[in-house]
């Protein structure tokens, strides 16, 4: 199969693209191919299941022309500055094009080792590659923007980690890879050297892949910060609608396109409670579910500094520039959580004070009693339509939550709307560990049987009854993911 593999961003950008090979691989197995991705890519699920194929997976066989890159980026790593991150295990091949005409990278996750690695392996685990697999579809199906994953390839190599585990090797798909911590990169060689030439064809560089319309604004690099506050605004409202913890908001983890990446320490919340912290490393909950919209508006602050010779060649003017813009974050998040609220609640179209009073009630009593975040607006949509009893016995003050109640359905709920957005199947915690458990001692039955079930996440089938049953409170109270690495 002839594949034209492009290398516009190591071409645009050779600074901050390190030219470097996928590491051996000892007996490559392909686990799980993502079809509908792999044909909407033009890349034929047959070839890419053959030997040829399997090489292109694990970044051991490319075609002619092929630029494969480690790229480079700074970040902060929980609110500490590293001026060198980097793809420590990680490699960009290069870039598709896919059946809508978009430009997607095509990168892997657990290739080796790089002059990124900072005393790393380099390599990957089946868990955590498949973890990110399911996950990132469970995110496309729940509508959210996300990196997406192609396939998952076992190895044949050892990985060395509390014990030894079988390796395995992710091909990812993204609109692309650029990072505000890409942006802290190259401000910083600006820092260094005044010379801003690499952060303008950076700039310029996302702008023409990812916000077009800044092009044709008077200033240009204002309105690409506008631009990715407005999608990274809309991206948090959507987790935190759904109940996702991403664990691990680093500035280098965030996406000038918008899309949600690096699935290491994420999870979903059951119970719900805005402290809720599902990451190993976050000791201090800094990354918790409820502080994310926080979190966000700090990590734009760190882009936007780093736009700042951009904004103005006036310093105290670039300052004021983009602090107006970065003042907008909480507005139009704000938006997109409440018009995302009133469509969970059955509300789209009601009065703005309909739909403002029920949620600033609601919030606290859902926290009170940790009601499950997913499961409740389901069984609310059953309260819509005359049957209360099964959402009643999840509160403990059964008083104040009837007096909610009552106020709610007087709002005149719209029920099957509720059920189109309102999903019955997330990747339940404890089914995720059960399928990657599986898994890694060779069995992929539940994990595809559970990747089946997140596809589908809005309609109910009969006989998955487990898969949108919370976990056991002796689980999820002790609960902890890990970064993979």
């Amino acid at each position: 199969m002839s594949i034209a593999l492009q290398d516009r961003f190591v071409r645009d950008l050779p600074e901050l693209a390190v030219p470097w090979r996928a590491g051996a691989v000892a007996d490559p197995a392909l686990l799980v191919l993502n079809e509908p991705l792999a044909v909407d890519l033009g890349l034929d699920p047959d070839w890419l299941r053959s030997p040829d194929g399997l090489r292109l997976l694990v970044g051991t066989q490319l075609p002619d022309g092929a630029a494969p890159a480690a790229q480079a980026y700074a970040g902060h790593q929980f609110g500490g500055f590293v001026p060198r991150l980097g793809d420590g295990r990680a490699l960009l091949l290069g870039e598709l094009v896919d059946a809508r005409g978009r430009e997607r990278d095509l990168h892997l996750k657990g290739s080796g080792r790089t002059p990124f690695a900072r005393g790393g392996d380099g390599l990957a685990a089946i868990g955590p590659m498949l973890r990110e697999y399911v996950i990132s579809e469970a995110m496309h199906a729940l509508h959210i923007p996300t990196t997406r994953a192609l396939a998952v390839v076992a190895t044949g190599n050892p990985v060395y980690r509390e014990t030894v585990l079988p390796g395995a090797v992710l091909a990812r798909v993204a609109a692309s890879h650029l990072r505000v911590g890409s942006f802290q990169y190259a401000a910083m060689h600006w820092q260094q050297t005044g010379d801003v030439d690499l952060l303008r064809r950076l700039a310029d560089h996302a702008i023409a892949r990812h916000h077009p319309g800044a092009a044709d604004a008077e200033n240009r690099y204002l309105a690409l910060l506008d631009a990715v506050i407005a999608v990274q605004a809309d991206l948090v409202a959507r987790w935190m609608l759904v109940g996702f913890v991403h664990g691990v908001m680093n500035t280098d983890n965030m996406t000038i396109s918008g899309e949600t990446i690096d699935y290491g320490p994420c999870a979903f919340m059951e119970g719900f409670d805005p402290q809720t912290v599902f990451s190993s490393i976050d000791s201090s909950g800094r990354y918790a579910y409820g502080n994310q919209p926080a979190v966000a508006l700090w990590n734009l602050t760190r882009f936007a500094e780093a736009l700042l010779p951009l904004l103005d060649q006036d310093v105290d003017r670039a300052v004021e520039l983009a602090q107006a813009s970065l003042s907008t974050f909480q507005e139009r998040y704000n938006a997109g959580w409440s018009e995302g609220m009133a469509a969970k609640l059955g509300l789209s179209g009601a009065p703005a004070d309909a739909v403002a009073d029920p949620v600033t009630d609601l919030l606290p009593q859902l926290r009170q009693s940790r009601v499950d975040h997913t499961l409740f607006y389901r069984w609310l949509a059953t309260a819509a339509r005359g049957d209360a009893e099964p959402v009643r016995g999840e509160f403990i003050d059964l008083a104040a939550f009837d007096a909610w109640l009552a106020r709610w359905r007087a709002a005149d709920p719209d029920p099957d709307a509720m059920d189109r957005v309102n999903p019955l199947y997330i990747p339940r915690n404890h089914l995720v560990e059960e399928a990657l458990s599986a898994a890694t001692a060779g069995d992929l039955g539940p994990f595809q049987r559970l990747l089946d079930v997140v596809r589908s996440p809005f309609e109910e089938r009969p006989g998955l009854e487990r898969y949108a049953e919370p976990g056991a409170r002796e689980f999820t109270d002790s609960f902890q993911t890990f970064c993979g690495t």
